[in-house]
């Protein structure tokens, strides 16, 4: 069964043992998360569209680890103003594993 779930601003499509990086959650590796936040839920056959969200509907994940995504490099530049910065940026996510969708 496919279900879309909304974490972090983002919206994903999963399945039972799919592995995903979402932003980061709260809890230590082996906790149980829910989210119950489903836009949709269903199979090629019968699909079931919220408004906004599914009643009732929620699907379970077990933390796997935390971790860190590879650096981001920007750069800010103004021309004829001798000014440039280079910066980086490391985002944190967390990886989770779906039990029940």
């Amino acid at each position: 069964m496919l279900s879309i779930i909304k974490t972090g601003g983002k919206q994903y499509a999963v399945r039972e043992g799919v592995r995903i990086k979402v932003d980061k959650l709260e809890g230590n590796p082996g906790d149980a998360v829910v989210f119950g936040e489903v836009l949709a839920t269903g199979d090629e056959k019968a699909m079931k569209v919220g408004t906004p969200f599914v009643e009732e509907a929620r699907v379970e994940a077990k933390i796997i680890a935390h971790g860190r995504y590879k650096k981001v490099m920007g750069i800010k530049h103004k021309p004829k103003k001798r000014y440039k910065v280079k910066f980086g940026h490391r985002q944190t996510y967390t990886e989770v594993e779906i039990v029940k969708a």
